[in-house]
């Protein structure tokens, strides 16, 4: 009996979703003949938030909105928020290829601060200089389950999840000539890094949109000393192969910040690009004329021409049959030990198993004794010199306090933290206005641990930016 393997076939259409915050854009592509047909868009803003909202509320909103736009697709593709995602970067040292998955596992442990059982995680390779690095992105398997059950209660079925600027500014475009992408939100500005034929950053910045009435307005001196940022945490070999900005959308304000990143990034040899619409060689088929550039239909394109995204950030999904098959595995395993244990206990008779276990365990001993002596020489050093060692944990400390007087509601957010030895902290922000910001500073001066705070430099107004720096001191801790 001869079985044929059949390839799944790649659907004709598909329901591109993107995610930004509380706002939902989507479209419905169709691929006919070789070409690429939008048959639907929307923009939506949700009133529920889909990470902490109850799932099946939000997925009848978002089935709502689909409805009014007459939309009926099921299958999707999401692009979810860069703010989600948790990113290590790792040089990956001379190995054998198939030793490289086990190191970067090794490394994404240690590196994020979750288990490997609360995240997924993916991994885009490069190279520059002679070396190679990996770039691993990882995302919380909370918020993808929250996800997954928000879509169901929206009656869709996703067929993928990456994200967004990953799928706009593909990394192995140029591996030669690295590229700075850069994807305008409502409140954020994400930006990726490519070279070496794979992702070498990724960032969402914060405090470069501003609402100006019912309009948006990019900060381009934001967005520039944020590039430069970026560059700067770049290794020389990295930072030689960048060439190109690209701001991806963004209609007018985008196309004035193109303007206005002109003189502050040229002087670094960077050539600054608008990409409002898609080429006709933007992918295998070809898009319609003068169609704007947009995160949802670069994947759902992509998904349709049978192109993978370069972070697959869907979870793999268990069949029912292998879930049967390991159960029933389990129990057959479970019988079979029980039995065997029973004729062991019959057969042996208990008097001459323990004898049996006393001569071996004897011999086991007389093999380790020494090493088991010196173990134990060991430990007595390690306690009579642990009292030399500080455990007082001065960073986190800083971190608890820097925490504590920062108010919850995130009317003053903190942007950078630098600890200098031996104890000297600068903490830059953005608060939303002054009086904000003066609660934040009493609050940091009513706690005895932290002396000679001064405000280095404030900037504007609403937002306010500010940059203070101040000593760790060594007063006791304040319990108020």
């Amino acid at each position: 009996m001869i079985l044929k393997l059949t390839k799944r076939r790649t659907p004709s259409s598909i329901l591109g979703l993107s995610i930004q915050g509380s706002r939902l854009e989507g479209l419905v592509l169709r691929r006919s003949n070789g070409s690429l047909q939008v048959q639907r868009t929307f923009t939506a803003s949700l009133t529920l938030d889909p990470l902490n909202g109850d799932p099946e509320l939000v997925g009848r909103e978002i089935r709502n909105h689909l409805q009014q736009e007459g939309i009926r697709e099921r299958h999707c593709v999401v692009c979810i928020p860069l703010n989600w995602a948790l990113t290590l970067h790792t040089p990956i040292p001379e190995l054998p290829e198939e030793d490289i998955g086990s190191y970067l596992a090794i490394e994404a442990e240690r590196g994020f601060p979750y288990g490997p059982e609360a995240l997924l995680v993916a991994t885009s390779r490069y190279a520059a200089g002679g070396e190679r690095y990996a770039t691993q992105v990882g995302i919380p398997k909370s918020h993808l389950q929250q996800l997954e059950k928000v879509l169901r209660g929206a009656q869709l079925r996703p067929a993928s999840f990456s994200l967004g600027i990953a799928m706009l500014e593909p990394a192995e475009a140029d591996a030669a000539r690295g590229t700075i992408a850069l994807l305008p939100g409502d409140e954020t500005i994400d930006l990726q890094v490519t070279c070496g034929g794979g992702i070498a950053g990724l960032r969402s910045i914060e405090g470069a949109v501003e609402t100006e009435g019912t309009e948006k307005e990019i900060y381009a001196d934001v967005l520039a000393r944020e590039i430069r940022v970026t560059l700067g945490q770049l290794t020389e070999s990295h930072r030689q192969s960048i060439r190109t900005v690209r701001l991806f959308g963004g209609g007018a304000r985008g196309k004035q910040c193109v303007r206005e990143l002109l003189p502050r990034l040229g002087s670094m040899g960077l050539d600054v690009q608008w990409v409002e619409h898609y080429g006709r060689d933007a992918f295998r088929s070809q898009p319609p004329a003068s169609t704007p550039v947009s995160a949802a239909f670069s994947f759902a394109a992509a998904h349709l021409t049978g192109k993978k995204p370069a972070l697959e950030l869907l979870p793999p999904r268990t069949s029912v049959l292998r879930q049967f098959t390991a159960r029933f595995s389990s129990r057959k395993l479970a019988w079979t030990a029980a039995t065997a244990a029973a004729a062991l206990l019959l057969v042996g008779g208990a008097i001459a198993v323990q004898q049996w276990e006393l001569s071996r365990l004897r011999s086991e001993w007389a093999g380790m004794e020494q090493r088991v002596h010196e173990l134990e020489d060991m430990q007595q050093q390690i306690r009579r010199f642990r009292p030399w060692f500080d455990e007082s944990f001065q960073h986190l400390s800083i971190l608890r306090r820097i925490t504590e007087a920062f108010p919850v509601d995130g009317v003053v957010s903190a942007k950078t933290l630098e600890i200098h030895e031996p104890a000297t902290v600068t903490c830059s922000g953005v608060a939303r206005d002054n009086q904000a910001f003066l609660r934040m500073l009493d609050r940091l001066r009513a706690f005895k641990d932290v002396d000679e705070l001064k405000v280095e430099s404030l900037r504007g107004k609403t937002p306010l930016q500010f940059m203070l720096k101040f000593r760790w001191g060594q007063g006791g801790p304040n319990e108020n």
